[in-house]
């Protein structure tokens, strides 16, 4: 027994990564199928009440936008305060932006933060698409309402499927060039122990006998964060938009800009919730693996992740069209 280490100390680490390990694989077990379920609209009792509280925001919101406009004391507050609101119960809803959030968690071994960092994102960039179409629509091109939600329901909404769809082939396609890869890894190394005779290894040996999972799962890029958060800012909330378009006209612009964003917070409270959950699943999944396995494991999901966000995707596309 080494100088200072106690038995009693061992066998609490060994206890503590055991408790570890077994939330992870219940994160697995309790995450995936809630993920699964909820991107897609299958909890039909959460869609409901989403749809409800979405309504019933959107009343008050246009009552907190006639106090605003009379001046009431509050009002803005009041306004923020349902913007976000609906923000939430928008995002309760089945969505493309959770679906690739989601989706792209349990596909690339991202960290945590950096994920839920991106989610917020990407909820803001939404917003900020809102923004710049109402004002370049109604000021620029001087369109109505009907015009503006129709650029964003005709145009933007199929497209931003499309994009998300293509990500998610993408991912397939890396995942299973990945597992291409790792296959000739493999086949690889099977030659090299059958004429082992042949080749003496030792500590100095650089071969490598397989990736590892810093191979296959690298950091994220800032070219596959961009096309993430394009992919789902390219379809602004339609509840924005009649926000926005409603202030403007009403001549408290500044306010709906600012009720976009709570808005955006809203729905970033949803996503930044399922890049935890995503990441907890993967990496419930990957804890019952050694590393070898771990490494193998990886393009597998990425694949599997990917062919669920286009499948997904283009469901949501042909409901679009």
């Amino acid at each position: 027994m080494r100088e200072g280490v106690s038995v009693p100390a061992t066998r609490g680490a060994v206890t503590r990564v055991a408790v570890a390990r077994a939330a992870l694989v219940a994160g697995m077990l309790v995450a995936l199928p809630l993920l699964v379920l909820w991107a897609t609209g299958s909890l039909g009792d959460i869609a409901r009440w989403a749809a409800a509280g979405q309504h019933d925001a959107q009343n008050a919101l246009a009552r907190a936008i006639r106090a605003l406009r009379a001046g009431e004391a509050g009002a803005l507050l009041a306004l923020l305060g349902m913007a976000f609101a609906y923000g939430v119960f928008h995002a309760a809803g089945p969505g493309h932006g959770k679906v690739l959030i989601g989706g792209y968690g349990v596909a690339r071994r991202v960290r945590l933060w950096p994920l839920m960092t991106l989610a917020l994102v990407s909820s803001l960039a939404q917003a900020t698409v809102a923004v710049v179409l109402v004002y370049a629509g109604i000021a620029v091109f001087d369109w109505t309402r009907e015009r503006v939600v129709g650029a964003a329901e005709d145009v933007m909404l199929p497209a931003s499927h499309a994009a998300v769809a293509l990500i998610g082939l993408w991912l397939a396609l890396r995942g299973f060039r990945g597992l291409v890869r790792g296959m000739a890894v493999q086949g690889h190394d099977h030659d090299h122990d059958h004429h082992g005779h042949d080749d003496v290894h030792d500590e100095t040996c650089t071969h490598r006998h397989a990736p590892t999972p810093e191979d296959v799962a690298a950091i994220t890029s800032p070219r596959e964060a961009l096309a993430l958060i394009a992919g789902i800012a390219a379809r602004p909330c339609t509840g924005a938009l009649f926000l926005l378009v409603l202030t403007w006209q009403m001549g408290i612009g500044m306010a709906g800009v600012a009720g976009a964003y709570a808005m955006g917070l809203g729905t970033a409270a949803i996503t930044v919730a399922v890049a935890g959950l995503s990441v907890w699943a993967r990496e419930g999944m990957l804890s019952v693996l050694s590393g070898g396995l771990v490494a193998r494991a990886l393009p597998v999901l990425e694949l599997a992740a990917g062919v669920a966000i286009a499948v997904v995707s283009g469901m949501l596309l042909w409901g679009a069209l």
